[in-house]
């Protein structure tokens, strides 16, 4: 008669704690969520905004908010990853979500500008981004702690008024959407979640 094949005790606990670790991974919250990062985007944005304001060209309107896009990237990449402590962390479970749920929005974001860029209306930015930037951050939030779907909604309204009061109020609404508001919501994610 055949005898079962024999499983060390070893080889059973190590699959066991695999497939824990990887259902936690799975169901947890994804809290890397940079703080500080965001308060740090915020302040750049607060003076890509005073820049913006003394440009006389929409060209170099765009431009400085361009540079601002790429800084503020960067930013938030590098704090996401830092406060995740390893790349492997952030790419795993959560973190894999969180990231792949910002894309979209942020690849829909990326080619209107382009577009509007092209055709020289740039009185739609401002708006557009923040409400883009918000539907990213609203999704991406759906994976993470609470407060982030929130700072998302808020972008959204704000992006939302921007468009309602035109392009009069540019600077301002993205002064008050990527300075102000990263700056709250980045200070009480510090306070709340860490660094």
């Amino acid at each position: 008669m055949d005898q079962p094949p024999v499983v060390s005790i070893n080889d059973r606990a190590s699959d066991n704690l695999r497939y824990i670790r990887e259902t936690m991974e799975r169901a947890g919250s994804f809290t890397a969520v940079p703080g500080w990062g965001g308060v740090v985007m915020g302040v750049s944005a607060l003076g890509a905004s005073f820049l913006a304001s003394t440009m006389r060209t929409r060209e170099l309107w765009f431009a400085v908010w361009m540079g601002e896009a790429a800084l503020a990237f960067s930013i938030g990449f590098y704090s996401m990853v830092r406060k995740a402590k390893t790349a492997r962390v952030f790419l795993k479970g959560p973190g894999r979500s969180f990231a792949l749920s910002l894309c979209p929005a942020m690849a829909a974001g990326l080619v209107l500008t382009a577009v509007l860029y092209r055709y020289g209306i740039f009185s739609l930015l401002p708006g557009l981004w923040m409400l883009l930037y918000g539907v990213a951050v609203v999704s991406a939030g759906s994976n993470s702690v609470r407060v982030v779907p929130v700072q998302g909604v808020s972008f959204m309204v704000l992006g939302a008024l921007a468009l309602a009061v035109g392009p009069g109020w540019a600077n301002y609404s993205m002064a008050m959407g990527f300075g102000v508001l990263h700056i709250i919501f980045g200070a009480v994610i510090a306070r709340r979640y860490g660094g």
